[in-house]
Formats: C-alpha cells, sequence, structure tokens
C-alpha cells in the first residue's frame, strides 16, 4: 500500500481506532461523559478528514476500496448520521442501568461496517461490511437488556438477519463460481462472454436480491421491521433506519449501476414489483399502527419502496436524486425518533400515540421539530422531503417510469393521513403526564435537524449543485 492509500483509509482509520481507545479508558475508569464526549469528537475528526482527503480522490485501492466522489459523499452522509444518533442517545443511554459506556463501542464498530459498504468494490469487502454492521446491531437492538420486547427484537433480528447473511453469501458463491470472480468490474467484463440467463447466474443474483431485501427491508422480506423497531431502543431504531438502510442502498445502487441491471428486463419487472409492493404494504399497515415506533418502520419500508425506483432510471441524475432524498430522509427520521428519545426514560418509553398529546402546551419547541419531520416524511412543501420526492419523480417521469410515479404519488396521500393523525395529536389537550427535562445537548441537536429540515425545503439548490458536481457513476 502507497501513502495515499492509507491518506484515502483516513476517515475508517479513525473510526476503527475510537472504539479501541474506548476500550483502553473504560478498563482504567469507567466515566459516561468522558466516553460521550470522546466519541462526539472522533466522529467529528472522521467527517472532518474526508474534506481532508477530497483532493486524493477518486482514487482505487485494488481489489477491494473504491474511493471516489459517490463514496465520499455516502461516507459523510453516514458519519453525520451517527454522530445525531449520538448526540441524541446522551440523555437515552445515561439513564439505563448498569454498564453504558459500550454503547457508544458497538456504535464505533457498527458505523464502520456501513462505511466498508460505502467504498466496496468487491463482494468480499461487501460481505465484511455488512457483517460487521448486522452482528454490532445485534448488541445495539437488544441493549436494554432488563426489557423483554428489547431481547426479544434482538434475537428476531439475529435469526433473520442470520438467515439473510446465508442467502447473500451463497449468492456470492453462484456468482463467483459463473464469474470466476467477485470484483464488481469484473462480473460486468465477464458478462459479455457468459449467458445472463444461466441457472448460476440466475440463482446467484437472486439470492442476493433476497439478502439485499432484507437489510432494507423491502416487501416480502419486511416482517423483521415492527417487532424490531419497537423492541430496539429509540436511539437504535433511528440508527437501523438509516445508517443502516443508507450504508446497503449505497452499494446496491453501485453495483446496479455498474451491472446495468436496469437494462435487464427479468431484473426490471422484478424490482418495479418489489418496489410497488413496498410502497402500499408500508403506507397500508401504517395507518393502522398506534404505537408511533411501528408506524415509522412501517413509514421506513415505503420510503425504501420510493427510493427503489431511482435503480430503474438508469442515469446520474437518478443517483443524485438519491443521494439527496436519503440527506433528507436521515434528518427527519433522526428527528422523528429523536425526539421520542428525548421524551422517554429509563420506565417509560413515550412510543404510543396518546403519550404525545397536547405537547406542543407543554414542549412547543419539540412539538414543532416532530412536526416538521412529520411533514417531510410526508413530503408537504417547505420542507426537504417536498424537494426530495420532487426530484426522484422527476428523474423517474424522464426515464417513462409512470407506473411506478403513479404509484409513489398515491402512496404519498396515503401516507399523509397517519401522518396528519400524530400532528393533531400534538396539537390537541395536554394530558397531565410528566415529561422529563431535555438537555441543551438534545435541544441544540434538535434545533439543527429543525433547521436542515427547513433549509433543504425552502432553499435545496446548493446542496443539489454540490451533489451534482462530485457524484457519477
Amino acid at each position: 500500500m502507497t501513502e495515499r492509500d492509507f491518506l484515502c483509509l483516513t476517515p475508517f482509520l479513525i473510526i476503527a481506532i475510537a472504539p479501541v481507545v474506548i476500550m483502553i479508558v473504560i478498563s482504567i475508569l469507567r466515566n459516561y461523559r468522558v466516553v460521550y464526549g470522546f466519541s462526539v469528537l472522533s466522529l467529528l475528526a472522521a467527517f472532518g478528514s474526508i474534506f481532508f482527503i477530497l483532493p486524493s480522490v477518486p482514487h482505487t485501492i485494488e481489489p477491494l476500496f473504491i474511493i471516489d466522489g459517490y463514496s465520499m459523499f455516502f461516507l459523510g452522509i453516514i458519519i453525520i448520521s451517527a454522530l445525531l444518533v449520538a448526540l441524541l442517545s446522551y440523555d437515552y443511554i445515561k439513564q439505563l442501568d448498569g454498564v453504558k459506556e459500550e454503547y457508544y463501542i458497538i456504535i464505533f464498530t457498527s458505523t464502520l461496517g456501513a462505511s466498508l459498504l460505502a467504498v466496496a468494490n468487491h463482494f468480499v469487502l461487501f460481505f465484511l461490511g455488512i457483517e460487521t454492521l448486522s452482528i454490532s446491531l445485534y448488541i445495539l437492538i437488544a441493549f436494554q437488556r432488563s426489557k423483554s420486547n428489547s431481547i426479544e427484537a434482538g434475537i428476531k433480528y439475529l435469526i433473520l438477519a442470520s438467515v439473510s447473511s446465508a442467502f447473500l453469501l451463497f449468492g456470492m458463491a453462484l456468482t463467483y463460481t459463473a464469474f470466476g470472480t467477485m470484483q464488481f468490474g469484473a462480473i460486468v467484463a465477464a458478462l459479455v462472454t457468459h449467458d445472463p440467463l444461466s441457472p448460476l447466474v440466475l440463482s446467484g443474483f437472486g439470492m442476493m436480491m433476497v439478502g439485499i431485501g432484507f437489510k432494507l427491508a423491502l416487501v416480502p422480506f419486511h416482517m423483521w421491521t415492527p417487532d424490531v423497531y419497537q423492541g430496539a431502543p429509540a436511539p437504535v431504531s433511528a440508527y437501523i433506519a438509516t445508517v443502516s438502510k443508507g450504508a446497503v442502498m449505497a452499494i446496491l445502487i453501485r453495483f446496479f449501476f455498474i451491472l446495468r441491471g436496469f437494462n435487464n428486463h427479468y431484473l426490471f419487472f422484478a424490482i418495479s414489483g418489489i418496489a410497488i409492493l413496498s410502497m402500499f404494504v408500508g403506507n397500508i399497515l401504517a395507518i393502522r399502527q398506534k404505537n408511533i415506533k411501528r408506524l415509522l418502520g412501517y413509514s421506513s419500508i415505503a420510503n425504501m419502496g420510493y427510493l427503489t425506483i431511482i435503480l430503474l432510471t438508469g442515469s446520474n441524475k437518478g443517483v443524485q436524486a438519491s443521494i439527496f432524498y436519503l440527506i433528507s430522509y436521515f434528518f427527519t427520521t433522526i428527528g422523528a425518533f429523536g425526539v421520542i428519545s428525548l421524551l422517554s426514560t429509563c420506565e417509560f418509553e413515550a412510543e404510543k400515540i396518546e403519550d404525545f398529546k397536547g405537547l406542543f402546551w407543554k414542549r412547543p419547541w419539540i412539538a414543532i421539530v416532530f412536526t416538521l419531520s412529520l411533514l417531510s416524511l410526508a413530503g408537504i412543501p417547505l420542507t426537504a422531503g417536498f424537494i426530495a420526492k420532487f426530484y426522484v419523480i422527476l428523474e423517474g417521469m424522464k426515464a417513462g417510469l409512470m407506473v411506478l410515479i403513479i404509484s409513489m404519488i398515491i402512496n404519498s396521500v396515503i401516507g399523509l393521513y397517519y401522518y396528519l393523525r400524530i400532528i393533531t395529536t400534538l396539537f390537541s389537550t395536554a394530558s397531565e403526564a410528566k415529561l422529563p427535562e431535555l438537555s441543551l445537548i438534545g435541544n441544540i441537536t434538535l434545533a439543527l435537524i429543525g433547521i436542515s429540515i427547513l433549509v433543504l425545503g425552502i432553499y435545496p439548490g446548493w446542496l443539489i449543485d454540490i451533489i451534482v458536481r462530485f457524484v457519477t457513476l
């Protein structure tokens, strides 16, 4: 490896070294505030190092890593999302019984796995990244060991994620058998001389689609989502909905576009069907939910369905639209789960819709941020979600995906119903239940998220210009 190789790996080295330092610190003295402060500074350093290595981009570290504008954007999104989750975790984790510092160790290991997916150019790194991410999530989901539903959610995710990993690994093995290589570019070159409809190729790609479908919670691989979102600690649910899914989507888009999968009729119809099912199933099942964490779980299924449309556009503009969509979705989802985290205690999880009754009259600022997050998820104008959906619809129409676009518009209207149901509860008559005091860190983080949602909704041009300038596939 050269000096330039090590320079381009700086963000990964910082994320990998940070949990080792935390382990050494807690072996000497347990201090939650020190570990928390170090974690925040390390994530900031990892994000700052991205700008430091930009002059060296694009760069390939054969055969595993591809470090370009696309991967740097996704890496930045992943690290910032992990930082926001860490900031919003402070009060939530602080009040738990038993060990607490280990939470931030696992945040770093899962973020490392997610970051590897953003730069993967090879099935080996793909599998290493996704397993590092998944194994860390088992622990995070079941972190509240005193709650039975948290343990149950962890076990469910462990079993189903293991099965999906088996599908993914077997699919990779069949693909390697067919092509004799695991590097993305080499597979594309090998397809020229191989029959794309051979049993080995179809079985390999089909099994990998099952594994990726589970990680993204696309229908019909979505059954774990509401139970895991409900059982996991609120900050962890936010992490799964954003960092975990964003990382898998990053490698899926790269592999699919390198493969030119949108030109294959079988893949086109299969992904179209999955996208439409995910939209309708996610939104229709969300209507019936009284638990906000489950509702947001089903909402995330629908949002991944919307985002899947991008795979079929076959254009760089579509890829750029997906990045803007993910940025807006990450901010809004972390904002929604952040409110749940800050209003929850070790004895009481604020997760039912009725728990937020009259929140505006008790915590107006928190209610406003929650409202902005929900309106953005619904795609209401002047929010980031509206611009994101408009961008996806525009690129989908350019590509002639009218059935998918009409399905997306119909489902956006359906989603509006259950989001507004929560918003009306926020402004109804206040209940007598006491709410916990919010820390300065929590207030500042939510303020930044709320401002970001508005800025991206009112003036998105600056971010779109940056994405267009740096991102190509």
